[in-house]
C-alpha cells in the first residue's frame, strides 16, 4: 500500500517513517524546502531515539521519501494523512489554518478515490470541516470524485514513539456510519499491529477525535492531583511518593503519572489541555476538573519558584542558580510548555544567575532565553553555584558525583524538583536537600 503523510514534525516524521518499517510505501510531505532536503540527507530535526535509524533504513530501502510536492504524493497514495500543527490560538481554541490549506490542497488535486485522515489532534468536529474544505474544492473543479475522511488519533510520547507506534496500546479508528470500504483499507494498513493482537477501537469521527482530549486530559489531572497532595504532604510532614505508590497499587488508579514534580509541559498537555476546555465552553459546558487542572499546573511551577528562593533565605538577587534539565522530559529536546524555561525566566526576573544544562535541548534553550549561562555538562553547570536545582529527570543526573559537586558549588544545595534522590544520602554527603511533598 502507498501512503502520504502530510506534514513531516513530530507526529508526521514518526508516523510516516514507523509505516515505512511495516513495508509501506510512504512520502513524506513538507513545505520548507530546507527541511525536506536535510532529511533527504538523513538529517533529522528533532531528538527522538531511535527514529534515525529507522528513518536512514527505510529511506535507503526505497520505502521511506520526502518530497515538496503534495500533488503527486496524493496522485500515488491510497491514505493520505493530515499531521500538520494545530497550535493552540490565543483564546484557548486550535488554530486550523494549516489544516485548512492542506484540505484544499488535497481538493484540489485530488484525481480519484483517497481516504483522508487526520492524524494531528484536532477539536471535534475538524474532520467534518475537511470534508467541507475539500468537496468545495471538487465543487469548483465541477469534479465528482468521492473521497473518505477518517480520524486516527496519535498516542505518542515524546522519547518513546518509536515503541508507542510499533507496540501500542491501542490503535482508534474513526469513520463514518456505514463507510466499510474506509475502515477496511485502515485495518489493512495497521495489520501488522493487528496480528499482534493490538487492541482496535472502531468508532464515529467524532468520538475518534474526543477520544485523545479525554486520554490527555485525564492523564494531566492525575499529574495536577499528585502535586496538590505534594503540596499538603509538606504542610503534615508526609510523603507524596509513599502516598502515590498506596493509590498506584490499586490497579483500579494505576501508578502511572502519578510522580510530583513541577507540572506538566510539552507539546500535547498544556494544548490539548486548554482546547478541551474550551470546546465544552463553545457548547455551553465547563470541564470543571480539567479547569482545575490547568490552574493547579500553572500554579505548581510559581511554587517551585518559591521553593528556590525559599531555599536561598528569600531573595535570588545576585545568587547563582545551577539547573539541570531544561526539556519538558527526558529523552527529547522538546522546550514547549517546559517547566524549566518558566521556572528560569522568573528566577531570572527577580535577579538570579542562570547555570544551565541539558543534554538535549542546551541550543534551543540559549535561542528562548539568552540571559542564561549554557554549559557543556552538570559539573560545569554547578561551578559556584549557590543551589542546584534537577528540574528534568535526564538518567545522568540520577547518579552525580554529589563530592565532586559540593566542592564545585559555592553552597551546598539541592532542590530535587522530580524526588530523584533520597534525602538521606544527599545530606550524608553534606548537602541541604528540597524535595517536591516529602
Amino acid at each position: 500500500m502507498n501512503i502520504a503523510v502530510i506534514g513531516t514534525g513530530y507526529v508526521g516524521l514518526v508516523t510516516g517513517a514507523c509505516f515505512s518499517e511495516f513495508g509501506v510505501q510512504v512520502t513524506c510531505v513538507d513545505k520548507l524546502p530546507e527541511k525536506i532536503d536535510a532529511l533527504r540527507r538523513g538529517e533529522i530535526p528533532i531528538y527522538e531515539p531511535g527514529l534515525e535509524d529507522i528513518v536512514e533504513r527505510n529511506t535507503r530501502s526505497g520505502r521511506l521519501s520526502f518530497t515538496l510536492d503534495l500533488a503527486d504524493a496524493v496522485s500515488r497514495a491510497l491514505v493520505v494523512f493530515v499531521a500538520v500543527g494545530t497550535p493552540a490560538a490565543p483564546d484557548g481554541s486550535t488554530d486550523l489554518a494549516f489544516v485548512e490549506s492542506v484540505a484544499r490542497e488535497i481538493g484540489r488535486c485530488l484525481d480519484g478515490y483517497r481516504v483522508i485522515v487526520t492524524k494531528s489532534t484536532v477539536p471535534v468536529g475538524t474532520s467534518d470541516h475537511v470534508r467541507a474544505w475539500i468537496q468545495e474544492e471538487l465543487d469548483l473543479r465541477g469534479s465528482k470524485l468521492r473521497f473518505s475522511v477518517a480520524s486516527n488519533p496519535e498516542f505518542l510520547r515524546e522519547g518513546a514513539a518509536i515503541g508507542d507506534f510499533m507496540r501500542p496500546d491501542r490503535v482508534v479508528i474513526g469513520t463514518d456510519p456505514g463507510d466499510d470500504q474506509a475502515l477496511a483499507i485502515l485495518k489493512d494498513l495497521y495489520r501488522p499491529l493487528y496480528l499482534n493482537e493490538t487492541p482496535f477501537v472502531e468508532t464515529n469521527i467524532h468520538t475518534a477525535e474526543f477520544a485523545k482530549y479525554a486520554a490527555n486530559a485525564f492523564l494531566a489531572t492525575k499529574i495536577s492531583f499528585v502535586n496538590e497532595l505534594s503540596v499538603l504532604c509538606e504542610e503534615i510532614g508526609g510523603d507524596v511518593q509513599a502516598i502515590a505508590r498506596v493509590m498506584g497499587l490499586d490497579n483500579r488508579i494505576g501508578k502511572k503519572f502519578l510522580h510530583a514534580g513541577p507540572g506538566y509541559g510539552g507539546s500535547c498537555f498544556p494544548k490539548d489541555t486548554t482546547s478541551a476546555a474550551h470546546f465544552a465552553r463553545a457548547l455551553g459546558h465547563e470541564l470543571s476538573i480539567v479547569e482545575a487542572t490547568i490552574r493547579v499546573n500553572e500554579r505548581q511551577r510559581l511554587r517551585m519558584v518559591d521553593k528556590i528562593v525559599a531555599a536561598l533565605e528569600g531573595d535570588v538577587v545576585g545568587r547563582t542558580v545551577g539547573v539541570l534539565g531544561l526539556s519538558f522530559k527526558p529523552e527529547t529536546d522538546d522546550l514547549r510548555e517546559a517547566p524549566a524555561i518558566d521556572i528560569v525566566r522568573e528566577l531570572l526576573r527577580r535577579g538570579a544567575k542562570i547555570r544551565a544544562y541539558d543534554p538535549a535541548a542546551l541550543a534551543q534553550a540559549g535561542r528562548l532565553v539568552p540571559e542564561m549561562t549554557l554549559c557543556k555538562d552538570a559539573y560545569e553547570a554547578l561551578e559556584g553555584a549557590d543551589a542546584m536545582v534537577v528540574v528534568t529527570e535526564w538518567n545522568e543526573f540520577r547518579l552525580l558525583d554529589l563530592p565532586r559537586a559540593r566542592e564545585l558549588m559555592a553552597e551546598p544545595r539541592m532542590l530535587d524538583l522530580r524526588n530523584v534522590y533520597k534525602r538521606d544520602p544527599v545530606v550524608a554527603a553534606g548537602f541541604q536537600y528540597w524535595g517536591v511533598g516529602r
